[in-house]
């Protein structure tokens, strides 16, 4: 039993656990914020442009049962909303990150606080085979055969 809790909790505290741990929450609250701005900004834009259309009484009776077709058409429309509202979140954010990455690279080299950018040492070639060293051995031999004629 001792063994079962101390791997548990290795497996626990590891650094990826906790990260993901933290990326649920962070990512739980996002979407609050990013629901909040379809909900109470995007969706009254579209229904004042709209002309105030709500979807939600739309309903298709069949017999005794009743499927409530604009509830399903108005969740569409909120998920593509919610994933515009998104896609232009991320991408101002990802905008914000290039120019400030632009910016400490600029700033960083004049204050001489930025590293160099080096470029990557080139691998060395691998080893000939012993098929590649033998061909080369024969080669030479031919090259030495002929400058003697």
């Amino acid at each position: 039993m001792k063994a079962f809790v101390k791997e548990f909790r290795e497996f626990i505290t590891k650094g990826n656990v906790v990260s993901m741990a933290v990326g649920i929450i962070i990512g739980g609250a996002f979407t609050t914020i990013v629901n909040s701005i379809v909900e109470q900004i995007i969706s009254p834009l579209i229904g004042v442009i709209c002309g105030g259309i709500d979807f939600t009484s739309l309903s298709v009776k069949v017999g005794q049962a009743s499927f409530g077709v604009g509830v399903v058409i108005n969740a569409i429309i909120t998920f593509f909303l919610t994933a515009l509202v998104l896609f232009l979140i991320l991408k101002a954010v990802n905008k914000l990150q290039a120019r400030a990455e632009e910016f400490n690279k600029t700033v960083g080299r004049k204050l001489g606080l930025a590293e160099e950018e080096k470029e990557p040492e080139p691998e060395p070639e691998p080893e000939p085979s012993d098929e590649a060293k033998l061909l080369r051995e024969l080669i030479d031999v031919i090259k030495n055969e002929r400058t003697k004629e």
